[in-house]
């Protein structure tokens, strides 16, 4: 009896060990730092406008870190609101917020505040804005580099481009690869090729996951894992783009700015139950950590693990099919046993190929101000399905699925195996299926979970035979 009840309370702990709540004190505190520093900052407040009307993204969710004098009256109210000192960062006292999505606080030996922006890459920035006389902290492709585009009026405005980095100090010397005796600058470009046009289509997928872990394992071998997961998420969201015309026209409008993809909020892989172990190893190799488990409910029949990186920010929505009772297994790291039968995520990968392979990511889901990103994208020509989740801490609408075409030789795999109708099939053939999306989201006080029930709703929308039934009745 003593091993059940500790089984229990462990699986218990396992599916509660991550409730986000909204955290209302905090968000007024970044909100107020925000809007003072804006305030005394006319560059920063000009782009935060523009970042509205040109982009639908906020400021706010751009924020990478602030940096406080020694002396300022906001210091002392951080560990009011739930702020905590982290251990030193090169010597840097740092607060951070572990029960909600909230910028570090950076305490300074200067006497002016400092508001600073995350961006893909700070070159690209300072030429959107015309600013050839900035300086750039940090040499080309370090992990760190930064810039200072205004100061003045007890305001810094930075600009900061991270590659699997945490530091606030750019280093002077450039790390130098492990193994390949190349130059760092040579490493990175070398491996990122490798990722970006690492093979993705094989008869048996074992053999995709095989040279994908080859692959990073020579990354992390000379450029380090955080680096390595840097630049196999720039390689995925690329080959996500390419295939998804909402993500490019949504990138162009950033990459407009220069601030490229760093508003993301996750990235979504769907994965077939046989391949899911192989998955969250791969993740797990670049130094991903599980975070909450999902399960959407009998009737919908699939489960999911969050899963998220400590230094690069990315996180994961992994989808699987699944039973009630899987949930309260180590579904991420136990083999999941093979079934006939094929709920959503299982028949998308059996159409399109798993997520990780040759589909690529289901959805990119970034931070906008939902009501504006959806009406500019409307404006573009981009349709938005209906919000499944209107919380005042949490919104969340996909745009219209990409249609794809579908391999002839797995749907006459699904029909002969009895998983499609022959009616389906036909349709499937003709007109292509469900693929990809960008997700539209935003959050407020902090929150960093998800609506499981909200999202159960949205994968039984996408489901390429609901879609089919849905087309048949237009």
């Amino acid at each position: 009896m003593a091993t059940v009840s500790h089984t229990a309370t462990d699986v218990l702990a396992a599916l509660t060990a991550h409730i986000w709540k909204p955290q209302p004190e905090p968000a007024r505190l970044v909100h107020r730092l925000l809007n003072e520093c804006l305030q005394h900052c006319p560059f920063a407040a000009r782009l935060s406008h523009r970042m509205l009307e040109e982009t639908g993204t906020r400021m706010l969710d751009w924020i990478d870190h602030f940096g406080l004098p020694a002396n300022d009256p906001t210091v002392a109210q951080l560990e009011t609101v739930g702020y905590s000192k982290v251990d030193p960062i090169h010597g840097d006292i740092v607060w951070t917020h572990k029960a909600g999505l909230f910028p570090r606080v950076r305490q300074l030996q200067t006497a002016s505040r400092r508001l600073a922006i995350k961006v893909d890459s700070v070159a690209d920035f300072l030429f959107a804005h015309g600013l050839t006389d900035v300086c750039i902290d940090g040499e080309p492709f370090s992990p760190l580099r930064t810039a200072c585009v205004s100061q003045g009026n007890g305001v810094e405005f930075l600009v900061v481009e991270r590659h699997g980095c945490l530091d606030f100090t750019p280093s002077e010397v450039i790390p130098s690869p492990a193994k390949s005796g190349t130059s760092f600058p040579v490493a990175v470009l070398h491996h990122f090729e490798k990722l970006l046009l690492r093979r993705r289509h094989f008869e048996n997928d074992a053999e995709g996951f095989a040279l994908a872990n080859h692959l990073i394992d020579a990354a992390i071998a000379d450029l380090g894992r955080d680096r390595a997961c840097d630049l196999f998420f720039t390689a995925e969201r690329l080959y996500w783009q390419r295939r998804n015309r909402a993500g490019r026209i949504q990138y162009e409008r950033q990459a407009s700015l220069g601030l490229g993809w760093a508003n993301h909020d996750h990235h979504t892989y769907r994965s077939s139950r046989e391949s899911f172990v192989s998955l969250i190893a791969f993740l797990e190799k670049l130094g991903f950590r599980c975070r909450e488990r999902f399960y959407a409910g009998r009737e919908a029949g699939w489960g999911a693990q969050v899963i998220e990186h400590p230094v690069t920010g990315v996180t994961i929505f992994a989808d699987v099919d699944m039973s009630p009772e899987e949930v309260t297994e180590d579904f991420s790291h136990q083999p999941m046993v093979p079934r006939a039968e094929l709920g959503t995520v299982g028949l998308w990968c059996a159409l399109h190929g798993e997520a990780f392979l040759e589909a690529g990511l289901h959805h990119l889901e970034c931070q906008f101000d939902f009501a504006a990103t959806r009406d500019q994208l409307k404006l573009a020509g981009i349709d938005t399905m209906l919000p499944f989740t209107d919380f005042s801490y949490l919104r969340q609408a996909f745009t219209r699925g990409e249609r794809w075409s579908v391999d002839p030789d797995r749907v006459e795999r699904l029909r002969s195996a009895g998983r499609i109708t022959d009616e389906q099939a036909a349709k499937f053939l003709t007109q292509g299926a469900l693929g990809s999306h960008l997700e539209i989201l935003q959050r407020d006080d902090g929150y960093k979970g998800f609506n499981q029930h909200g999202i159960s709703e949205i994968i039984s929308a996408t489901d390429p035979r609901r879609a089919q039934a849905e087309a048949a009745r237009e």
